[in-house]
């Protein structure tokens, strides 16, 4: 069993090789959210590729002295600017390029203008003036290959003059259910339905693949189909040490166990498997629920967005909460308002699951739990009036 921070390392390790085997295309930039880059992008030019004026008023050089000559000109944004010589000024509008000679703008609130005389307090170069290449150099890295493209960067790609880029075709996922009593229906498939949320949430293509039951010959051939068929096989269930519990073995004959079981509760007996004979990546969740969730969110993210880093937010704590054995994270569910972090499934929560030691065993099958607003991760007990980091659910759902 390894910490489930290594285990994160590890898949993100694993996610470099998977990206090798997948193939890429183009794609324009109102379509990049989610999507990784396959390659990476140098500034093609200056931003701004001229130097533009940040305030209506007059552009000239800061280091010539009062009075300046106004020129007869206006200068706005789609204007080219005139030449300006020593002791010279020209008005200017916001948005406007600053001649090249200029290097300093005076606001017009400041200036004064008499017989086409301006005079006014004296300006440092660069003041008002959005100097070209102050944004972007041209030739300056900005993004690497394997980066996951957020909505935002359309932005920077739009202004250095970009129009499309290329990235890494979106990863096929098969997700497959495992267990006798899903399969017979007489258990419903719960995970199946959030890994195919969360998997859509980081830019990947999930495929429902239905059920298999705890047969070992079915468990391991209905992996390799599916291995061969998409780039990553999910399986939930059979992943703990019970009788029934095949699908780490099946893992183990069709490829390479990197690591079973994390030190993390809820969601310890998750296993990643590199299947290289069918260029594809398993993961392997528990069955339980919030479980599943916790671990796919902590664990095996990495795989599919690149990012492990946790983005948190600080409330005090309501109540205590006691741990169970040392030696493992504790992802404990809570509830936020005004700042306050009430963990849900204490007895003191609208869903009463422990008294004061919180109980991962129980609380990882009460689907009512996924109610919280985030998690706090500890590894000792916690007391009322504690200062903790929340980790949002968006945060690790997107």
């Amino acid at each position: 069993m390894i910490g489930w921070r290594e285990g994160a390392d590890r898949v993100g390790d694993l996610r470099g090789r998977l990206l090798d085997r997948v193939g890429t295309g183009t794609v324009d930039i109102d379509r990049i959210a989610g999507r990784t880059l396959a390659e990476g992008l140098d500034a093609p030019r200056a931003v701004p590729d001229r130097s533009h004026s940040t305030m209506d008023g007059y552009a000239f050089a800061a280091g010539d002295d009062y009075p300046l000559a106004v020129i007869e000109a206006d200068v706005f944004p789609e204007d080219d600017p005139p030449e300006l010589a020593a002791g010279e000024a020209v008005r200017i509008a916001t948005g406007a390029p600053v001649p090249d000679s200029a290097d300093a703008v005076l606001k017009r609130e400041e200036a004064a203008v008499e017989d086409g005389r301006l005079t006014g307090p004296e300006l440092d170069p660069g003041t008002y003036v959005y100097e070209r290449g102050s944004n972007v150099a041209e030739g300056e890295r900005l993004f690497e290959a394997g980066e996951r493209l957020a909505p935002r960067d359309a932005l920077l790609l739009g202004d250095l003059g970009v129009d499309e880029v290329t990235v890494r075709e979106r990863l096929s996922v098969g997700l497959l259910a495992t267990g006798t009593e899903i399969h017979e229906g007489r258990s419903r498939d719960l995970d199946s339905p959030m890994l195919a949320n969360l998997v859509s949430a980081w830019g990947h293509e999930p495929t429902h693949e239905g059920s298999v039951p705890d047969d070992y010959e079915r468990v391991e051939s209905r992996i390799a189909a599916l291995a061969a068929e998409h780039d990553v096989v999910v399986t939930t269930g059979g992943t703990s040490v019970g009788d029934k519990d095949y699908v780490v073995r099946a893992l183990d004959a069709l490829g390479e166990v990197l690591f079973h079981r994390v030190a993390l509760r809820p969601g310890k007996p998750i296993a990643v498997a590199d299947l290289p004979e069918h260029d594809a990546v398993a993961v392997a969740v528990p069955g339980k629920p919030v479980g599943a969730h916790a671990v796919t969110t902590l664990v095996a993210r990495p795989l599919f967005t690149g990012e492990s880093e946790l983005s948190t937010v600080e409330a005090t704590l309501s109540t205590d909460v006691g741990i169970g054995p040392a030696g493992f994270t504790y992802a404990v569910p809570v509830v936020l308002e005004d700042e306050t972090a009430t963990p849900l499934g204490h007895a003191d929560s609208a869903l009463q699951v422990y008294e004061e030691t919180f109980d991962p065993s129980v609380l990882s099958s009460s689907t009512r739990a996924t109610r919280a607003d985030g998690f706090v991760l500890t590894e000792s007990g916690l007391a009322a009036g504690d200062a903790v980091d929340v980790v949002p659910y968006p945060a690790v759902e997107r």
